[in-house]
């Protein structure tokens, strides 16, 4: 055993990972290349060792599980990742310019492969698995839960920033005859999502947030009477987060409400996971609670905020099994290494939730407080 073997094999006993044993998390390298690599280039190096196949392990969800349970990647923290939080520092990831990059990249990778793995209303985002038994059944529940916490009756809009393919808006015009108005950065999801609410009141744009002007989507002088945003503060950027907090204050009616659904992170970075920056969410950042109360002040009073992050495992191990059981049909569409690829983003991040190193938050928020108080839903 040499010298780096020695260092990355001491790290993982820490957390009861063996080299080439026979646990199902446990790390069996193919290729002896990979220790300088992690060494050298850390989580980067890591993922992309294993998207060549130098490494695997039984079940990957466990080995991340253990990684992230045993804080694994705070110790091996080094100076080679002071370049990209620098980066991160100076430059604004989450800029107008990017804007459209998330779109294009993720995405837009088409939907076969969302089609193939999410639940039957494509909702991506972490399901409510309370009271449910199957993806379906969470999607759903999530869904119906966040129109329960904005109150929403017949009659009002609602504006969805971030709007996926639909799912929510098509859930809050069918269920709640509510008049509903979607915006993404994703041209395959906006085509589609016109598909799938064809024939209700919804409607959809091809839009940035920032570039919303008031009354814009509803005629002049009009605000929305809910607002909500399911999975896309992650692409906005520590350094947009006020920003996106004014222009959703904009949009909304003084006796409004607004629902922020968000992965959270348990401490405030600036920079996010180096591997999950250049292959699977360019520019993204998971915000911590000290800045999402950084950028309320001032424009909002929060009413409601409810953790249910280990619900995204769940989500996450439904997503994989769904992808994995439907590789036949889509190895036409794309090659091993991205078979790989999408396998190490669901089961790693899987484990992360696991690990409760991730958190998944839904905020309620106001603009003045709710008369005699805000009673939530669980």
């Amino acid at each position: 055993m040499n010298r780096m073997e020695n260092i990355i094999q001491s790290l993982l006993e820490t957390a009861g990972i063996k080299i080439n044993g026979e646990g199902e998390a446990d790390m069996q390298v193919k290729n002896p290349a990979l220790y300088k690599e992690v060494l050298k280039r850390g989580s980067l190096g890591l993922g992309e060792a294993y998207m060549a196949g130098w490494w695997d392990a039984r079940k990957l969800d466990q080995f991340f599980y253990r990684v992230m349970r045993a804080s694994l990647d705070e110790k091996a923290r080094n100076w080679r990742l002071i370049p990209h939080v620098l980066y991160a520092t100076i430059f604004n990831a989450g800029r107008r310019s990017k804007a459209f990059e998330i779109g294009e990249k993720h995405y837009d990778l088409g939907n076969t492969l969302f089609k193939a793995m999410l639940d039957k209303r494509m909702a991506y985002s972490c399901g409510y698995w309370k009271n449910a038994s199957t993806l379906d059944e969470s999607q759903e529940a999530k869904l119906d839960l966040i129109c329960q916490k904005l109150k929403l009756k017949p009659g009002m809009t609602l504006l969805d920033i971030g709007s996926g393919w639909g799912s929510l808006c098509k859930c809050a015009a069918e269920r709640y005859d509510v008049k509903t108005v979607g915006i993404t950065v994703s041209r395959e999801q906006a085509e589609m999502s016109e598909e799938l609410c064809r024939g209700l009141n919804a409607e959809f744009h091809l839009k940035d947030y920032r570039s919303l002007e008031a009354g814009e989507l509803l005629g002049k002088g009009k605000q929305f009477d809910r607002v909500a945003s399911v999975g896309m503060f992650e692409h906005v950027g520590s350094r947009n987060y006020k920003t996106f907090m004014k222009v959703v204050h904009r949009q909304l009616k003084d006796d409004g409400l607004f629902l922020l659904h968000t992965i959270g992170g348990n401490e405030t970075r600036i920079a996010t996971d180096r591997w999950i920056n250049k292959y699977i969410f360019p520019n993204g950042m998971i915000p911590s609670i000290k800045q999402i109360g950084a950028a309320i002040e001032k424009y909002f009073v929060m009413e409601d905020w409810h953790n249910f992050g280990a619900d995204y495992d769940k989500t996450l191990m439904a997503w994989f099994q769904n992808f994995d059981k439907a590789w036949d049909h889509l190895k036409s569409l794309y090659d091993d290494k991205f078979y790989r690829m999408w396998k190490y983003y669901l089961l790693s991040c899987a484990g992360s939730f696991r690990a409760r190193r991730n958190q998944l938050w839904q905020i309620v928020l106001s603009k003045n407080g709710e008369p005699g108080g805000y009673l939530s839903v669980r």
